[in-house]
């Protein structure tokens, strides 16, 4: 949010959306919009078209609060109408939708509109935060296969691994050096910034790449190099589907969707409640009707995951499974699939990784040129252009 609204006077902000997962909300980003108001009049002197805190605020809307059901959407919400409101605006160029969090408000936009899509291009930062979407995400891909999407599942991470990492640009040392002292944004970026219960100083900003591929390089363009990354033309989206308990020797891709569907078995109530759990989730099951119950699941990372049943059906409570997610294929590149004529994702060739994140070279290449511009813009919060 920072580093969006330094740049907000080369950017057209239609609309900043609270969407899940987690505890955020809106107003966490109206407190960020104070931290920019108290900068505002030094910015200003920078440039006269960044946008009044007053005109941020009011287009600074509530999304979902929780993950989409298995349906994939549940209920208009005001981010969704909001995304709605804008898409049949009386304007020729595309809507970019940067999506930082989860997937559920686009998802309730089209399923409201779907009329919008042509006008929509997404931008998503998946990986950890595709695993909160699942159902949104497999809404998306099954029924809106022509959407304009960029998937960055491991890319954005170039942005805080690899590249130039020396010095004032390292990840431990930048917001000390660039940031604190540097105005109410400098310095709640620098200290103000609280995750997991703790003060975060380490610059990660792993949702950033969006606003780069905006800013350098051409967004129209997906193939060609820029601050947010280089993709591929996307391969047939994985989906595995399952009707039995897994075992580690079951592989699925990295940041698939996997359907687990199990019999309920006898002695069942007439509605049970049942969950999935693996690792920090508890995934609600959803019951067809037919006698069975049904979890999709979305693996963050290559590696095997264990999971246990819970609930009130005798036969299914307390069961356990695991599964094996591997990295795509470098020939996956080689297979784009026409199912989904303008969908995008990682490269998987060895090249553009960084250790094992997949296209991540693709941005951290760009690393000294964008932190280095960052780092000029944050200047701007400290004082008025001379």
């Amino acid at each position: 949010m920072v580093h969006l609204l330094l740049y907000a006077d080369v950017l057209e902000i239609e609309g900043l959306v609270s969407s899940p997962y987690g505890p955020g909300r809106k107003e966490h980003i109206l407190s960020v919009i104070d931290h920019y108001e108290a900068d505002y009049g030094n910015l200003r002197t920078w440039s006269d078209r960044y946008p009044t805190p007053d005109s941020l605020r009011a287009i600074t809307k509530q999304g979902e609060l929780e993950m989409a059901p298995y349906a994939g959407y549940r209920k208009p919400t005001e981010g969704s109408k909001w995304i709605v409101a804008c898409a049949r605006r009386e304007d020729s160029r595309p809507l970019h939708i940067l999506v930082w969090g989860g997937l559920e408000d686009v998802a309730q936009a089209l399923h409201d509109a779907p009329e919008i899509l042509p006008q929509l291009k997404i931008h998503y930062i998946g990986g950890p935060n595709k695993k909160w979407s699942p159902d949104a995400y497999h809404y998306l891909a099954t029924q809106f296969p022509s959407l304009w999407m960029i998937e960055s599942n491991s890319t954005y991470r170039g942005w805080f691994v690899g590249g130039a990492q020396q010095g004032d640009l390292s990840a431990h040392s930048f917001a000390a050096i660039h940031a604190d002292g540097h105005g109410a944004l400098g310095n709640f970026f620098a200290r103000g910034i609280s995750f997991e219960s703790a003060i975060r100083s380490e610059v990660k900003m792993g949702d950033t790449p969006t606003v780069g591929w905006l800013l350098q390089g051409d967004p129209n363009m997906p193939f060609q190099g820029g601050w947010g990354g280089r993709f591929v033309r996307a391969w047939t989206r994985p989906y595995s589907h399952f009707d039995r308990l897994t075992t580690a020797e079951d592989e699925i891709e990295f940041c698939s969707i996997m359907e687990l569907e199990l019999p309920l078995g006898p002695d069942c109530p007439k509605t049970p409640q049942l969950r999935m759990e693996v690792e920090n989730q508890s995934l609600l099951g959803h019951l067809p009707g037919d006698g069975t119950v049904r979890f999709r699941f979305c693996p963050k990372s290559a590696k095997t995951f264990s999971y246990k049943i819970v609930g009130d059906a005798p036969s299914l409570n307390g069961k356990e499974g695991k599964v094996t997610a591997v990295p795509a294929l470098p020939e996956q590149a080689l297979r784009p699939d026409s199912h989904w004529p303008n969908w995008w994702t990682d490269d998987p060739s060895p090249a553009a990784a960084v250790a094992e994140h997949q296209g991540a070279r693709t941005v951290s290449q760009w690393r000294e040129a964008f932190m280095r511009d960052f780092a000029q813009r944050l200047d701007r919060c400290r004082s008025p252009k001379r």
